[in-house]
């Protein structure tokens, strides 16, 4: 038995005196960093249309809208997306060149098979953008309301109204 001890003792006293380097070295790792996708310059030559369009099957503004915005967005011509959640409205400005209304409907799509899109149109301003009542328009959408009222209300340019056309006229 004291053979037995004595083997242990030496044995563990050798795994220490191996283990223990008098000269440290700090330990190196790699770490790899994923590398940020940036998003191509745009062509300041290329010609660049509006389109809106509705999204049916959205549930939640942040997972849903977000999701969808971030897709159209990071699509190669694409310089502006915006998701409206509250509407289920989508405003996207693109290059012809590169993108068509039905490369956006794709778009929605891989993102979800529960969305659908409805509605596409060109349009020449967004129905998000602020429109404001000239100062001798006579039409009721610019009488007597707030602010708030006659921005919701103001005629756009392709109205086709009665009460539109007779501020063309």
């Amino acid at each position: 038995m004291k053979i037995f001890k004595n083997i242990i003792t030496v044995v563990a006293l050798a795994l220490v005196v191996i283990a223990c380097k008098n000269n440290s070295e700090p330990e190196v790792k790699t770490v790899e960093i994923a590398k940020k996708e940036t998003k191509q310059a745009l062509d300041p030559n290329a010609t660049y249309a509006k389109v809106e369009f509705n999204i049916e099957g959205m549930t939640c503004a942040v997972g849903c809208a977000k999701t969808i915005e971030k897709k159209m967005a990071k699509m190669e011509g694409v310089k502006m997306a915006k998701v409206d959640f509250d509407k289920k409205l989508a405003m996207v400005e693109y290059d012809e060149a590169k993108v068509s209304p039905n490369s956006l409907k794709e778009a929605v799509g891989k993102v979800s098979d529960i969305y659908e899109v409805k509605d596409i149109k060109n349009v020449d301003a967004f129905s998000s953008e602020k429109k404001e009542c000239k100062a001798d328009c006579k039409m009721d959408c610019c009488k007597d309301k707030s602010k708030e009222e006659k921005e919701k209300m103001a005629c756009a340019k392709d109205c086709k109204k009665a009460c539109c056309k007779a501020e063309k006229a």
